[in-house]
């Protein structure tokens, strides 16, 4: 039932987001050079209950905050549900400037699902040092925040099952993008980490994490293991450091 259920919503998904790109090629014109899927719905394993909708614009010259207002305010038109999983990146020809970090610019090289297209850009691909030092940044912060919040938890709230589960998945995610310098699924990112363990790594929750995940089930049962997280820090911390 949950395949079925991610294969429906996976459909869904893809009629919203081709539509979008309709919408937004008739709103941006000639300022529009392609729209693009990245994430889980362009290299799979997407979750109806835990997946965004990454969509990827390139542009002539970027846009203002009006514009981007605008566009968020077409998906929520179009469907508000769907809407609210819209996770948008952007930027201009040269990828100078806009939302698009480096591992996310690897996963458009990579994988980008064409939507609308008139003009293909590729750039640069990012180096290993930029997406090491992109990942030791802001991503791992936020993942450490989130961690120690978790783990002082007492209840686990509906509104942080999403967020748990992926703060129980990150260290596989880090660990396969660190080494590897690309953007894969939940379940290649696991995959690799319990075949190359950094030391100490909880493996064991991580495959806990990726079958609730396959399941888009409730996270309530895995609560007890928000313990782990401070050790996880730890280990990731500690690869960070010998490897970089």
């Amino acid at each position: 039932m949950p395949i079925e259920m991610n294969d429906t919503a996976r459909t869904a998904a893809l009629e919203f987001a081709r539509a979008l790109a309709s919408s937004y090629r008739a709103q941006l014109g000639e300022r529009l050079i392609g729209a693009y899927l990245i994430g889980s719905l362009a290299h799979g394993g997407f979750s109806h209950r835990y997946s965004d909708i990454d969509m990827a614009l390139v542009t002539e010259h970027g846009f203002d905050t009006a514009t981007l207002a605008t566009l968020r305010s077409l998906a929520a038109e179009r469907d508000a549900a769907l809407g609210q999983k819209l996770s948008l990146f952007w930027s201009d020809r040269h990828f100078t400037i806009g939302r698009f970090p480096p591992l996310d610019r690897a996963d458009y090289l990579d994988h980008a699902m064409v939507l609308t297209e008139r003009e293909r850009i590729r750039p640069a691909p990012p180096t290993r040092d930029e997406i090491r030092l992109y990942l030791k940044g802001a991503p791992f912060a936020n993942w450490m925040e989130n961690a120690d919040r978790f783990a002082a938890m007492d209840v686990l709230t509906p509104s942080d099952h999403k967020a748990f589960i992926r703060t129980l998945l990150y260290p596989a995610r880090l660990v396969y993008s660190w080494t590897t310098g690309r953007m894969g699924s939940n379940d290649e990112a696991v995959a690799f980490t319990c075949e190359h363990p950094p030391p100490g790594v909880n493996t064991d929750i991580l495959t806990k994490a990726l079958a609730y995940r396959r399941a888009a089930a409730d996270p309530d049962a895995l609560f007890p293991a928000r313990t782990v997280l401070p050790d996880q820090v730890k280990c990731c911390t500690q690869f960070i450091s010998q490897s970089g």
